[in-house]
């Protein structure tokens, strides 16, 4: 192995333990963040405007996408790198998504928090994870650069 290498491995293994030591410091461990999916989904599904948009698309596979869910937010919190999933390509041509469910989505996140999060550290955590995933979902799958073109707008 080379020495670039040898030192990537390093790194990566630092960042890992640094963030399983901040993860447990905040009270998170795998059983938080299965409660955290589990919780939040239950909840997506029961939801009048965002459990039509996910079960359409997840009919058949929720099983699956929640173990993915598990596994990426583990990756995220622990830094792990075991999640290898695409989320911009997963939620492009996803049917009635729109702009305005993101908000939607991020108020049952945050009181999916409020109700389980073990201390108000890690709800600001998690929250502020779950708004920058947000902001690049939507920027990804929404954003048309063209409409901040000055030539383009009118007076």
């Amino acid at each position: 192995m080379s020495d670039e290498l040898k030192g990537h491995a390093v790194q990566s293994a630092a960042m890992r333990e640094r963030a399983e030591a901040e993860m447990k410091a905040l009270g998170i461990d795998e059983a938080f963040i299965g409660k955290l999916v589990d919780t939040f989904y239950a909840r997506v599904l029961a939801h009048p405007e965002l459990g039509p948009v996910f079960d359409a698309r997840l009919s058949g596979r929720w099983p699956e996408h929640m173990e993915k869910m598990k596994s990426f937010w583990s990756a995220v919190a622990f830094r792990s790198g075991a999640y290898g999933g695409k989320p911009v390509q997963a939620h492009l041509g996803v049917a009635n998504m729109s702009l305005e469910l993101f908000p939607k989505w991020l108020g049952l996140f945050a009181a999916t928090l409020d109700d389980i999060a073990p201390n108000e550290e890690a709800k600001a955590w998690f929250m502020a994870t779950a708004e920058r995933i947000a902001r690049s979902l939507t920027l990804s799958l929404f954003y048309n650069p063209a409409l901040d073109d000055p030539a383009l707008k009118r007076s």
